[in-house]
């Protein structure tokens, strides 16, 4: 995860090296997504198949291999798309595939915390991402901090490969629901996972777009209104990516408390109503700007962890692969529409006005709005009383 915030942390850098509009700058985010997207139905519906941990070390060294392009031949828009493309599609043989290989590995008593444990951690790679680049962008050029990425995807996949024991091989799929084409039609035909599918697809809309867009949102807002508190944007991106794991854990608890159905529909509407808050508050002091991004940048994660976890547990062993094949592939279209339709509305309304920037968070409440209208559809989940 070193490399993962490179993009959203260089994108004043790289916009104004390159002379991109904002559309191409949320393309440049949102492409890393878009590889993400082409792969995943395949390396996680694979994991059914084999041990997650091959699919995992193979994509792991494809992700090094990605940075090291980047740094190496990105001296382009057109260039960069291509070697971020890649890394979006390592990305998805390394995380659902890593949850898989662990969760094989757990009793079914332990499966619930450990997945909000391990989606957490996601927000721990990201925010450390975003928090040494910040720490060492202005002191290098910027191929060297995708050459640091690189090595550090190698450290990962040495780490995994030693620390991790393989495990047994999957049954046939013969033997217990049939070849993959049977595995696919059995996952659309469930209600309830596709509404899953399309409250993670509007969380990661809100989630994904925010961290693309919010070292550059306050980088501007720096310029145009000199203030302490902003004087380091990617420190700010980190503190507020760093809060996603506590939020997310704090919500799978909350939807164990309280039901996972009712706690989505709750917490959903709040981050939406925080998204417009942002938007409405152009103009104001950093002060106040920084403490309210905060709060919304937790918020968004109440529902990440409660959402995984819900289609997990209620999946069967033999099935969720497919299942998580199916949530990745819905949920991080969510997260290439984000950037993207953010970076539209920001050329649609002036890049340079605080209109501009409050329609882009605009559109981030109206990812997360329909993921809650998605939840909506599933009714009211079965009890997890039996679960930790």
């Amino acid at each position: 995860m070193a490399g993962f915030a490179l993009v959203p942390s260089l994108l004043p850098r790289l916009t104004q090296q390159w002379s991109l509009s904002a559309t191409q700058g949320g393309w440049l985010s949102g492409i890393f997504f878009l590889g993400y997207i082409v792969a995943v139905p395949v390396l996680v519906s694979l994991t059914d198949h084999l041990d997650a941990r091959r699919v995992y070390l193979a994509c792991a060294a494809l992700s090094g291999l990605a940075m090291a392009g980047f740094a190496s031949f990105a001296d382009s828009f057109a260039a960069a798309l291509c070697w971020w493309w890649l890394a979006g599609l390592a990305l998805a043989g390394t995380y659902m595939p890593g949850l898989k290989a662990l969760t094989d590995r757990l009793p079914v008593a332990a499966q619930s915390r450990s997945t909000a444990f391990y989606t957490a951690t996601f927000g721990v790679g990201a925010g450390l991402s975003y928090l040494w680049i910040e720490c060492v962008k202005d002191l290098v050029q910027w191929p060297l901090l995708f050459a640091i990425a690189a090595a550090c995807a190698a450290l990962a996949v040495l780490l995994v490969w030693c620390a991790v024991p393989p495990g047994k091989a999957p049954e046939p799929a013969s033997a217990r629901v049939g070849d993959w084409r049977s595995d696919w039609q059995s996952v659309l035909r469930d209600r309830r996972i596709l509404a899953f599918c399309g409250g993670y697809f509007g969380h990661n809309w809100e989630l994904f777009g925010f961290r693309a867009w919010l070292v550059a949102y306050l980088t501007w807002t720096q310029t145009t209104a000199p203030d302490l508190w902003t004087t380091m944007p990617g420190l700010i991106a980190a503190l507020a990516t760093f809060l996603a794991v506590p939020a997310s854990i704090l919500g799978n608890e909350g939807a164990h408390r309280w039901g996972r159905s009712r706690w989505l529909q709750g917490v959903m509407p709040f981050s939406c109503l925080l998204g417009l808050a942002v938007a409405l508050s152009g103009g104001q002091s950093s002060r106040l700007l920084v403490p309210l991004l905060l709060v919304y940048a937790a918020s968004m994660n109440l529902d990440s962890a409660a959402l995984t976890a819900g289609l997990l547990i209620g999946t069967s062993t033999g099935m969720r692969g497919t299942a998580l094949a199916l949530y990745s592939s819905i949920g991080f279209a969510g997260a290439f529409v984000g950037p993207v339709a953010f970076g539209m509305a920001l050329d649609a309304f002036g890049r340079g006005s605080h209109a501009g920037w409050a329609a882009g968070f605009v559109t981030l409440a109206c990812g997360v709005a329909f993921g809650r209208w998605a939840i909506g559809r599933i009714g009211t989940l079965p009890s997890e009383s039996s679960s930790p």
